[in-house]
């Protein structure tokens, strides 16, 4: 009778240090999921091949674009956050073509394309030694932007490879619902 009970209590051990294992250990996309490099607005952060260093943050109900010579307004149903960012390339020529924006609810909102015919917007093309100013632009609920995480990489599926993290930090939301500073029109044809 004790022979049995000692195995009963073995085997439950090793059921309770099997499923132990099975939910503490990490997920293949941990495993081989981008690596971060952190900083906050204004700190340089280093990848691999990329420096990045977000310059300032403009938030906008409408952004006003030139194209071929024709003025065009654009609207969202939120506000327009743009980031001004310096990029720079650490040892060969890359180019930085994936930014998003992660708000403090973890709901990740990509760069925008509804003006990828503007210059000076991704993707980037940088060379060594030569830092080039860009602007990042997202479309965003205004409840998304205090506490905010900038997330920039080479390319889309950025497994095993340095992806920039950059905390944007706390916004106070005005009585309008929206941050303070929001401007009205913002002007994408003035110089970064």
């Amino acid at each position: 009778m004790m022979r049995k009970l000692a195995n009963i209590v073995l085997l439950l051990a090793a059921v309770s240090l099997c499923y132990g294992l099975q939910v503490s250990k990490p997920h293949y996309g941990d495993l081989i999921g981008p690596i971060p490099a952190r900083g906050d607005l204004g700190d340089t952060v280093v990848g691999r091949s990329f420096e990045v260093r977000a310059e300032k943050v403009e938030f906008a109900r409408k952004l006003k674009v030139d194209r071929f010579g024709d003025s065009k307004v654009l609207t969202t149903g939120g506000i327009w956050a743009v980031v001004t960012v310096e990029f720079a390339a650490r040892a060969q020529s890359t180019t930085v073509a994936v930014a998003s924006w992660r708000g403090a609810t973890g709901l990740t909102y990509d760069h925008t394309e509804r003006l990828s015919f503007a210059d000076g917007l991704l993707p980037v093309a940088i060379d060594p030694g030569l830092p080039k100013k860009a602007r990042l632009i997202f479309e965003l609920r205004p409840d998304e932007v205090s506490d905010a995480t900038l997330l920039i990489s080479e390319k889309l599926m950025s497994a095993l490879d340095s992806q920039a993290e950059i905390s944007l930090g706390p916004v106070a939301i005005g009585p309008d619902g929206l941050p303070p500073g929001t401007v009205g029109m913002l002007d994408m044809a003035e110089p970064i």
